[in-house]
């Protein structure tokens, strides 16, 4: 029998991809993908899509080889928070805390069966648009930018699985399992 599905994620949050060409990459996701940057932090190049609501989606880092170094899912809540980290927890994928990125809050990092970092957090940022990126709309966090393709937020990503079979496992026991409270 199936465990009941637990709705504790908000969404996918962002990701922080490796590129050993920054500068290039920096200029295909605002001029191409048409996306806005937020903040440049060490290596880093925080961006997002012109109607995300949290501060990035896309963290763009300098590194000698390219790849994704994480992918960030948002907690509905704290108690969603503590849910998700009691049933990751001493699960051999745990990693543990960090005390987060800009834009968001502590997050417990861990990782699934083929190693790809994961981390998941409820404390966010909210935008705030600079004055001359504010929209005349109440409801849209940016000024639609008209460039590029016009990248409206992160919604979904494609990760590669070595074992298919221990990465179902993992997300269906692991990740969405109720943790003890809620048995």
């Amino acid at each position: 029998m199936q465990p009941e599905p637990i709705h504790d994620l908000a969404h996918l949050a962002h990701m922080e991809m490796l590129t050993p060409n920054p500068d290039e990459s920096l200029k295909f996701f605002v001029d191409v993908m048409g996306m806005t940057e937020t903040a440049r932090k060490g290596d880093s190049v925080y961006l997002r899509g012109w109607d995300d609501y949290e501060h990035h989606t896309l963290k763009l880092t300098a590194s000698k080889t390219s790849g994704m170094n994480h992918m960030a899912f948002r907690a509905r809540s704290p108690q969603a928070l503590e849910c998700r980290v009691a049933a990751l927890k001493g699960s051999g994928y745990d990693i543990g805390w960090t005390d987060g990125d800009l834009g968001h809050g502590p997050a417990f990092l861990f990782h699934d069966p083929d190693g790809h970092k994961v981390e998941i957090y409820y404390e966010t940022e909210w935008y705030k648009a600079p004055p001359e990126l504010r929209p005349a709309l109440k409801n849209q966090a940016i000024r639609f930018p008209a460039r590029g393709v016009n990248v409206r937020r992160l919604d979904h990503l494609n990760c590669l699985a070595v074992d298919i079979q221990a990465n179902r496992i993992f997300f269906r026991n692991i990740w969405a399992a109720a943790s003890p409270s809620k048995s």
